[in-house]
C-alpha cells in the first residue's frame, strides 16, 4: 500500500500547489510510481504539469480513477486533471454524508498502483478539505514565512485533529516552511514562532524564495 500525502493550508498563496507540484516530479524522478490529485479549482497543478483542466471534473464523472487519469512529461508521474467548472466544485464541496462518502470512494479506489499520491487541496477548510484528508495517510502542510500566513492556523490544526480521531491511520506528516528569505527578519522571527509552538513535525529543510522558479 502506498502513501497518500495532502498538500492542505486554508490560506491561498502559500505554495500548496508549489509543494505538492515538484514533491511528486521529484518522487517520479526518484524512481516511485507517483499520482497528482488536482482538487483545486484553479487548476494550477493541472496546467504546471502542461495539461489541461477537463470539462467535468473525473471525481464527479464517477468513473475509475485509472481512466481518468493523464501521463506527463515525467516518467512515472501521472495527473488527475482539474477543472474549473463551479458546478463540479460544489458537487465534491457538498457536506452530506452521501457526497462525502462517494468522493472519498472515488478518491480511494484504484491508487493501490502509486507509490505516492499527492492530492493538491483548494485554500478552504470546507467539506472537500476534509474528504481529501480522510482518504489521505498523511498531511503535509506548507506554511509561507510571513505573519498573515499563521493566521487561521488553530482552526486548520483542528479540523486535521478531529479528521485524525475519525480516522485513526491518517498521521501528521509535516509541517515545511516555504518562501523562505534567510535575510529578512520577519524569516527568521516566524521560524522561530513556529518551531517552538510546533515543535518536531516541522521540517528541517525549508524552501527560500526563489524568483527564478516564480
Amino acid at each position: 500500500m502506498g502513501r497518500t500525502l495532502c498538500v492542505v493550508n486554508q490560506k491561498g498563496g502559500v505554495g500548496k500547489t508549489t509543494t505538492a507540484v515538484n514533491l511528486a516530479v521529484a518522487l517520479a524522478k526518484s524512481g516511485s510510481h507517483a499520482l497528482l490529485v488536482d482538487l483545486d479549482p484553479q487548476c494550477n497543478a493541472t496546467t504546471a504539469l502542461g495539461q489541461e483542466p477537463t470539462l467535468q471534473h473525473p471525481l464527479v464523472a464517477g468513473k475509475p480513477l485509472k481512466q481518468s487519469v493523464v501521463p506527463t512529461d515525467t516518467p512515472r508521474l501521472e495527473v488527475l486533471p482539474g477543472s474549473r467548472s463551479f458546478r463540479d466544485v460544489d458537487a465534491m464541496a457538498r457536506a452530506d454524508s452521501s457526497q462525502a462518502a462517494r468522493l472519498r470512494h472515488h478518491l480511494t479506489g484504484g491508487l493501490a498502483s502509486y507509490d505516492f499520491v499527492l492530492i493538491d487541496c483548494p485554500p478552504s477548510l470546507g467539506q472537500l478539505t476534509r474528504t481529501a484528508l480522510a482518504s489521505s495517510t498523511e498531511v503535509l502542510m506548507p506554511i509561507q514565512c510571513e505573519y498573515f500566513a499563521m493566521e487561521g492556523l488553530a482552526q486548520m490544526i483542528e479540523v486535521i485533529r478531529e479528521v485524525i480521531e475519525e480516522k485513526h491511520n491518517l498521521q501528521f506528516g509535516g509541517i515545511v516552511l516555504t518562501m523562505y528569505d534567510h535575510t529578512l527578519e520577519l524569516t527568521r522571527e516566524v521560524e522561530q514562532e513556529v518551531r517552538d509552538f510546533f515543535g518536531e513535525i516541522v521540517y528541517q529543510t525549508v524552501i527560500p524564495r526563489d524568483v527564478a522558479v516564480a
